[in-house]
């Protein structure tokens, strides 16, 4: 299951109680104040981590304590500190308030650590106030609390291009293609209801993450389809490759569906249209009519965008999208020996 927004509550540990205590042994006059101090609550600390891609192990544990620190006790001992708590997130996680929406922190590294919840202060015993002048103290402090937080998670996924496109455009085949992920591919809309992630070999040292969102429809930022919740995927991207199916058996205009697309794009946020993109036609194998791939064409070179033709069934295209992306990655690249980049602008 793909989860990738959650709400969690985090309590930090309350500090411990300082002691209140005298000595009172054989052979020791006046023994004075011997009350320790109480321990520290233990902190609640979020770690990236790669070994996770979902917010899936928070959807049914929403709720996570750390330790409160042990009270002091007399013969000046110190109460021992609570356990902290480390709760894994996956790469690419937003940590948000969850009454206010504040960013509080980004982890987009593996290994970054923060402290969501800080444990109390464990509170001084009585022998912290003895003085010259005052020699039998009987204050003490109670342990302060440890902070609690409501956050909401927000999972964004990192990958480098990012696939758009109406439903059935086949971005799922494309992505299949091109590495080992296994997407569910049918003949239907709406057949990809979560983000898929694949790995791309272009070239002999060069890979590239690729995400295939599920596709959008004319009204997604109304919310009709499956909305626009998940392009916060696509936001990290650093390309976007968007798909038009030029097929004769669609019933639709290829360039209304290429503006339908970009407009959407545009709902969510102007920063998506700034980032490269490269229009394909897709599906040219069950194309008859060549001003169908030529009206897309048309429209890429409107915009500045570069142009290629493909077919996942056919393999037509195929190596020649592979290493376009990987130029505006890594430029610059070597090509394979049977890859043609054709470039409409």
């Amino acid at each position: 299951m793909f989860i990738d927004e959650v709400l969690v509550s985090v309590k930090a540990g309350d500090g411990g109680n300082g002691c209140m205590a005298f000595r009172r042994e054989k052979f020791v006059p006046r023994g004075g104040p011997s009350g320790g101090d109480g321990g520290h609550g233990g902190d609640v600390t979020l770690i990236a981590s790669e070994h996770y891609n979902t917010l899936l192990h928070f959807r049914f544990n929403p709720e996570h304590s750390a330790q409160r620190g042990r009270h002091g006790e007399g013969s000046n001992c110190t109460g021992r500190d609570g356990i902290g708590v480390e709760l894994p997130v996956p790469v690419g996680t937003e940590v948000h308030d969850a009454e206010s929406g504040e960013l509080l922190f980004d982890f987009t590294a593996p290994g970054q650590r923060w402290i969501a919840a800080h444990g109390g202060r464990g509170g001084k015993g009585n022998a912290r106030f003895a003085t010259a002048t005052h020699q039998a103290p009987t204050e003490h402090e109670e342990g302060k609390p440890g902070e609690f937080a409501k956050l909401r998670f927000t999972l964004k996924l990192l990958a480098d291009v990012g696939l758009v496109g109406f439903p059935n455009a086949g971005k799922s085949t494309l992505i299949a293609r091109l590495s080992s992920a296994k997407p569910k591919i049918a003949d239907y809309p709406f057949t990809t209801l979560v983000p898929n992630l694949g790995v791309v070999q272009a070239g002999d040292d060069r890979t590239f993450v690729m995400a295939d969102v599920p596709g959008l429809i004319e009204g997604a930022h109304d919310g009709h389809g499956l909305g626009m919740q998940f392009l916060r995927h696509i936001e990290r991207t650093r390309v976007l490759v968007h798909l038009v199916d030029v097929s004769d058996f669609t019933g639709r205009d290829p360039a209304h569906d290429f503006d339908v697309i970009l407009n959407e794009l545009a709902q969510f946020g102007e920063h998506l249209l700034d980032k490269p993109m490269i229009a394909v036609a897709s599906k040219v194998d069950a194309c008859q009519d060549p001003e169908r791939i030529h009206a897309v064409e048309v429209k890429a070179a409107e915009h500045g965008y570069s142009f290629l033709r493909i077919s996942s069934a056919t393999g037509e295209g195929i190596e020649a999208l592979r290493y376009a992306i990987a130029e505006r990655l890594f430029a610059p690249v070597t090509l394979a020996p049977d890859a043609t980049i054709a470039v409409g602008s």
